[in-house]
């Protein structure tokens, strides 16, 4: 066998043995969190046509997906977001549903990432999305069940920051700036190089208190003060209306008791073009990166030809799992295994016995003894395969528990 075969692709990797089980308990955990919120899972394909993700929904850069053909000649790309399939969804199968519709997801999402940036091209997520409803409640719902996520896992330190692109969208409205222009604005905001925004705003033909009131976006961040700043840069309707809506979702979450974990920046602006409303990411200690990332887009199904406004997240689990590891939270996970070790002529004994276990709730490996191997050799084993006991299989169908070597 050629080595090259053993080792994986690059941007992928091998999730095994104790990291594995940790991985499987995490999503479990939060599972469980979506699931209290009411809602109900719902999985899509890992791959569909490219127009579900090209429709102007942002989901990814088109030379950052995984492309190919069908034997139609159509374009399929694996999803590099779940957001719009879920959408997809939801259009087909409550089209005709008005009242509010939950729906929870988990599975692997792709981007064709440079590798120099660190990435994973195939990433796990879990989420959920909260269709049929416009109101702030909603967003705070939603927010609620994102920190109630976090804290299934055992992250105590961690910190919402959120937003609302109706704020940004409200100034460029106002200013009476095209689409490319906007974006222009919206991508140095989004990476924070508010030097290079000056210096592209004031070349602009548009009236100095609107250059003031984007340049301020280097100062709306904080507590509730920040939102009574940015109320003050502008008089516009849709931005005081974001401001007054921001508010009107904190004031929700201070009554889940989640008031401590939130805070704002109205310079968090999403690459998604499909974000209408809230947007918010959770940090925490350990990763660069967001480990959970939402919001709301009210219009995102109206492609798919249903009038339907909706918020939700994804946690994004394999950076989650690096900020629990370099955090040292441990997760108690329970691998042990049960072995039940036996000669040929034991074997009905032995089916016996691993089914009287099993029907405790144990796992059990049922192993016939070779003559190749010592009973050290499977206590050895026992210890590295995170086995609990071993039940030997006696001569007069009893049986004897041996000790395990330390691992």
């Amino acid at each position: 066998m050629s080595k090259n075969l053993l080792h994986t692709p690059e941007g992928v990797r091998d999730v095994y043995d104790l990291e594995c089980a940790r991985k499987k308990y995490a999503m479990g955990r939060i599972r469980d969190v979506l699931h209290s919120f009411g809602c109900r899972d719902i999985e899509t394909p890992s791959f569909e046509y490219f127009d579900i993700f090209n429709m102007d929904t942002g989901s990814a850069k088109s030379n950052e997906m995984y492309k190919f053909f069908d034997r139609e000649n159509n374009t399929l790309v694996l999803r590099p977001d779940f957001t719009p399939s879920v959408a997809r969804c939801a259009a087909k199968y409550y089209a005709k549903e008005q009242l509010p519709v939950r729906l929870a997801y988990e599975g692997s999402a792709f981007i064709n990432a440079h590798q120099h940036q660190g990435k994973l091209s195939e990433f796990t997520q879990i989420g959920a999305e909260f269709i049929n409803d416009d109101s702030s409640a909603a967003d705070a719902e939603i927010v609620a069940c994102a920190i109630e996520c976090m804290l299934a896992v055992g992250i105590k330190e961690f910190q919402i920051e959120l937003s609302d692109v109706g704020f940004f969208m409200g100034l460029m409205e106002e200013a009476g700036l095209d689409e490319d222009t906007s974006d222009r604005i919206r991508e140095f905001i989004h990476i924070k190089n508010f030097y290079g925004l000056s210096g592209y705003v004031e070349k602009l033909d548009i009236p100095e208190h609107i250059k003031k009131a984007i340049n301020g976006f280097e100062n709306l961040f904080g507590g509730i003060e920040a939102l009574d700043k940015a109320a003050e840069l502008t008089g516009n309707k849709t931005s005081i209306e974001a401001v007054e809506r921001l508010k009107r979702v904190y004031a929700a979450i201070e009554a889940y008791g989640y008031g401590e974990y939130v805070s704002f920046d109205l310079s968090m602006i999403s690459r998604y073009n499909y974000y209408t409303g809230i947007v918010f990411r959770a940090y925490t200690y350990g990763t660069g990166d967001a480990v959970v990332k939402g919001g709301r887009y009210n219009n995102l199904l109206t492609k798919f030809g249903k009038e339907a406004p909706s918020v939700g997240f994804s946690v994004y689990v394999d950076d989650l799992m690096n900020a629990l590891s370099r955090n040292k939270i441990e997760l108690d996970v329970d691998i042990l295994n049960e072995l039940i070790l036996y000669e040929r002529e034991q074997q009905s004994i032995a089916i016996e016995l691993a089914a009287k276990i099993r029907g405790e709730g144990k796992r059990v490996e049922l192993v016939r003894k070779s003559a190749r191997f010592t009973l050290e050799d499977y206590r050895e084993y026992a210890s590295r395969m995170h086995i609990s006991h071993i039940y030997r299989v006696k001569e007069d169908g009893g049986h004897e528990i041996l000790d395990i070597c330390a691992g």
